[in-house]
């Protein structure tokens, strides 16, 4: 498959979010991921706004990228939280260039593996709700088209999160955003409870239950709902064989 052919499924995959009702958790890890493959990053993580304008870590690939968010919230220090503030697009970003600009952030991402870096806004019309950070093992150069690109596939998770209702009434947003992080919290508490029952690392019991939310045309929240109540299991979540 050509890059150009994978492109244009990763776009209608996310168009395909364009809907009533749509899973605003699955659609952010859908961007941080495919994201990562297009942009040849290591990790992603996005980081939104809620009602409040306080930032929160929505979305991840791995479990260091997560960690990674929450130190530059609770530091107020790194590229992705200049990138939301600014509203601009920080790519290109040697680490090791800018120790004195963000020496705490720099000492986080150099201690988890990273050494350049890429944020790119979630932003409509001057409007700036989040932002997306992509990191890089090795240091990493986007091309202008590569930038491009990566900030289309934001301005679509963003337009997906900014329909028409919600533009035409605030509180709208802030509900659909609010009830975002609320599921956003419980989805953390049912990847600990698989985690520690089934024996499996963050990563993959996220992973499980995103799998089975998408062959049984469910929610995430209402999976993470169910495990957290015990009604469902890692046994459970299995596909079933035959």
């Amino acid at each position: 498959m050509t890059r150009e052919q994978r492109l244009g499924q990763v776009f209608v995959e996310l168009a395909d979010t364009l809907v009533d009702d749509f899973d605003v958790i699955d659609l952010m890890h859908l961007l941080c991921e495919r994201s990562v493959e297009l942009l040849d990053a290591d990790a992603a993580g996005l980081i939104l706004a809620d009602q409040h304008s306080v930032l929160q870590v929505m979305a991840s690939t791995s479990e260091e990228a997560r960690l990674l968010e929450l130190f530059v919230l609770q530091n107020d220090e790194g590229p992705c939280l200049d990138c939301y503030t600014t509203g601009q697009q920080i790519t290109n970003v040697d680490l090791g260039e800018f120790s004195q600009r963000w020496p705490r952030f720099h000492a986080a991402a150099t201690a988890a593996g990273f050494h350049s870096t890429h944020a790119l806004p979630l932003r409509l019309r001057g409007r700036v709700i989040g932002a997306l950070n992509l990191f890089c093992a090795q240091r990493s150069t986007l091309t202008q088209e590569d930038i491009e690109l990566g900030q289309a596939l934001c301005d679509i998770a963003t337009v997906a999160l900014l329909q028409e209702r919600a533009i035409r009434s605030g509180e709208i947003l802030a509900e659909q955003l609010q009830s975002a992080l609320n599921s956003r919290i419980v989805i953390e508490q049912a990847k600990g409870i698989l985690a520690a029952s089934a024996g499996l690392s963050l990563n993959a019991a996220f992973s499980l239950m995103r799998d089975h939310a998408r062959r049984n045309h469910l929610h995430l929240s209402a999976v993470a709902a169910e495990i957290t109540t015990h009604t469902l299991t890692a046994s459970d979540l299995q596909p079933a064989t035959g």
